[in-house]
């Protein structure tokens, strides 16, 4: 049996969840499930990142404890495991116990190559990106990500990291893995940017000024700056290092993040990788950003949607399906409630619930009997999902749901009889069957439903799967 391991990123505990992270996880739980089925072993990663300056900022504007306010947030994120029919394997906080040990065993790893090293330093600070902003990469004086927040000047002591003697070791390990980053788009930025050269980056904070973080082996007086700290919890959640069976078992791994982690994930991280010792990622997959009206999604600009208030409403499998089908997995998507409405009408109370309904109701009526099948996902599905085209998967399965209503209007099924109307409903049941199959690792509730009705010798008929909206 083949080791499969995914992981998201870990959204900050400064706000509550919103879409774009439940795209970013409802994709990674695709994977997770259509390795499932097609029996790899999975291990799906998920969680939180609590430390850093703009939690603690956060924590002590609500006049709270930083570990009481991470907890409440945290228990907010959990909840889309529910919300989005989820099916991680592990939510890893990084103020969990083990977390803060891998964390600073990682650090002397990377210390004992001579990776590390203190010294003096003045720079402007994004907190929103918890990153330090050069005088190109901002916008009118302001970080074009964050613009609504002032930069801090920081000026202190502190641990660097030696990003700057990895750079033909990044293009090294790009050339090899063409297809490290995908989309290829965003590999190329990654080459142009390293290519351009790298500065070594600060990887710790003066305790007096930011105390919420994990204490520097050795220095009681530092704290590990938050992405150093954070990206670690995708080992640390494998066991690492204690657990070097499971570690080597399922590492490296498949990560997922939005196109503003990409330095992050496909550098950063790739460095402190080697330093350790330790295996680059498998793959990373890169998505892009959800606007709303053409603005950029985001919790700085409080304009973000909250995906659990939409999964009430209309299910969550309605919004699975509208994340994975009518968004664009690579490029920026606008995401409004009409658009979301107009696909939930179309595609799925009058597609995919309008047929389940009709047949059903025919099959029922007539007592039709059609031997069972066992069905796996197709294929061609499986082949989409490897290159992380969800999109076209989901219209690959959405064609069959076409060709079932054609062959319904062309036939006039409703208006056959005898044997000619049973061998027709027949192959309608067939179609619907591998439908299901097909659905399982996208719409896991509505496969269910559809399996429920059509997957025994008898078809019966079952609650509609998608209420019409009534303007």
């Amino acid at each position: 049996m083949r080791k499969f391991y995914i992981t998201t990123t870990l959204p900050y505990v400064n706000a509550d969840p919103h879409i774009g992270f439940a795209m970013e996880i409802i994709r990674a739980d695709v994977l997770a499930r259509a390795h499932r089925a097609i029996g790899d072993e999975v291990f799906f990663n998920t969680g939180t990142d609590e430390h850093g300056q703009k939690i603690y900022q956060k924590a002590l504007e609500e006049g709270k404890d930083p570990k009481k306010y991470c907890d409440e947030y945290a228990a907010k994120f959990e909840k889309l495991k529910s919300a989005l029919n989820l099916s991680y394997d592990n939510f890893i906080r990084t103020t969990d116990e083990h977390h803060i040990r891998a964390a600073q065993e990682f650090w002397k790893l990377c210390a004992s190559r001579g990776d590390i090293y203190k010294k003096n330093y003045k720079i402007k600070y994004c907190v929103g990106c918890e990153l330090e902003k050069t005088d190109s990469e901002l916008l009118d004086g302001k970080c074009p990500v964050h613009p609504n927040q002032e930069l801090e000047n920081i000026e202190e002591e502190n641990y660097f990291f030696k990003f700057s003697s990895y750079q033909q070791k990044l293009l090294d390990l790009y050339e090899a893995k063409p297809d490290f980053v995908i989309p290829d788009f965003r590999q190329n930025e990654m080459k142009v940017f390293v290519k351009s050269g790298l500065a070594d980056f600060s990887i710790s904070r003066l305790k007096t000024k930011m105390p919420w973080g994990v204490e520097v082996p050795g220095d009681p007086t530092q704290v590990i700056y938050v992405w150093f700290d954070a990206l670690i919890n995708y080992i640390s959640c494998l066991g690492w290092p204690d657990d070097t069976k499971k570690f080597s078992e399922f590492w490296p791994g498949i990560q997922v993040c939005g196109k503003d982690n990409l330095r992050q994930q496909t550098a950063m991280w790739q460095t402190m990788l080697m330093s350790a010792g330790l295996p680059a990622s498998k793959q990373i997959f890169v998505g892009g950003f959800l606007t709303a009206n053409g603005q950029k999604i985001s919790k700085s600009l409080g304009n973000t949607i909250d995906p659990i208030e939409w999964a009430e409403k209309y299910g969550a499998d309605a919004l699975r399906y509208f994340l994975l089908g009518e968004v664009s997995v690579f490029e920026d998507s606008d995401v409004t409630m009409e658009r979301f409405e107009e696909a939930y009408q179309a595609s799925l109370a009058n597609g995919i619930g309008n047929l389940a309904a009709r047949v059903a109701t025919m099959a029922e009526k007539i007592g039709l009997k059609v031997p069972e099948q066992r069905l796996g996902i197709r294929e061609a599905v499986v082949n989409k999902l490897t290159n992380f085209r969800f999109d076209e998967a989901v219209r690959f399965v959405w064609e069959d749901i076409k060709t079932a209503d054609t062959l319904i209007n062309q036939r006039e099924v409703w208006k056959l009889t005898g044997e000619e109307q049973e061998f027709v409903l027949a192959d309608l049941v067939r179609i619907i069957r591998q439908i299901a199959a097909d659905l399982t690792p996208f719409m896991p509730e509505t496969a269910d439903k559809l399996i429920a009705q059509f997957g025994g010798e008898v078809i019966k008929r079952g609650e509609n799967l998608f209420q019409r909206i009534e303007k």
